[in-house]
């Protein structure tokens, strides 16, 4: 099986929603549209197709919304520059899915459920694994079930395609470990600092987004 059909999305952290969707339509030539609000992160995002059924995600804080007693999840609270925060893979059995992952000391965190209104006014429910609870500084993914409802990248704007995927983390092998234990089988390379490294062709040319 390819590795890049196990990516569902890519998660593009902004301080300002606004400017995060001019930033990815600056680098890739795709305008990004509005997805819709999650109450319980206190964030609000915008999406682009990447194929399929995988898609970049733009997440930013909703000045509209309180940010929960725990923080917003991948550092939006204290946000420099946008970056690649994270990623999720596409997964069922996510309980099962966490236990294996336990055994082979690899934290994913409870199972939670989560929804969302879209702009044209339908409901997406999903479960995933805890954001909050980020492994290797965010490069081993969480893992989310979208159930019954449509995937996200349908209705997302295409022109984009993910072509490749790297991670890159001090402690390679130790990651390598962490991906083989819940199945995903990602490049990991050393670099100086955590980070999700993706390959997209789009209007713009090939381009690396990190």
């Amino acid at each position: 099986m390819d590795v890049l059909t196990r990516v569902d999305h890519l998660v593009y952290a902004a301080a300002d929603l606004s400017s995060g969707i001019s930033e990815i339509e600056a680098r890739l030539g795709v305008r990004a549209s509005l997805g819709g609000r999650h109450p319980e992160w206190g964030t609000r995002n915008a999406l682009a197709a990447l194929g399929e059924r995988s898609y970049l995600e733009i997440i930013a804080p909703d000045p509209d919304l309180r940010s929960p007693s725990a923080g917003r999840p991948f550092g939006l609270d204290a946000l420099g520059p946008s970056r690649l925060a994270a990623w999720a893979a596409n997964g069922s059995a996510l309980q099962s899915l966490r236990e294996t992952a336990a055994r082979n000391g690899v934290a994913l965190g409870s199972i939670r459920s989560g929804s969302r209104q879209q702009p044209d006014g339908n409901r997406l429910d999903w479960t995933l694994t805890d954001l909050r609870c980020v492994v290797a500084g965010g490069v081993v993914p969480f893992f989310i079930d979208w159930k019954s409802s449509p995937h996200p990248a349908l209705h997302a704007p295409k022109g984009a395609v993910l072509v490749a995927l790297v991670i890159e983390h001090p402690d390679a092998e130790m990651v390598r470990r962490m991906l083989h234990a819940i199945g995903i089988d990602l490049p990991v390379e050393v670099g100086p600092a955590p980070a999700v490294v993706a390959e997209i062709d789009c209007p713009r040319g090939r381009v690396i987004l990190r």
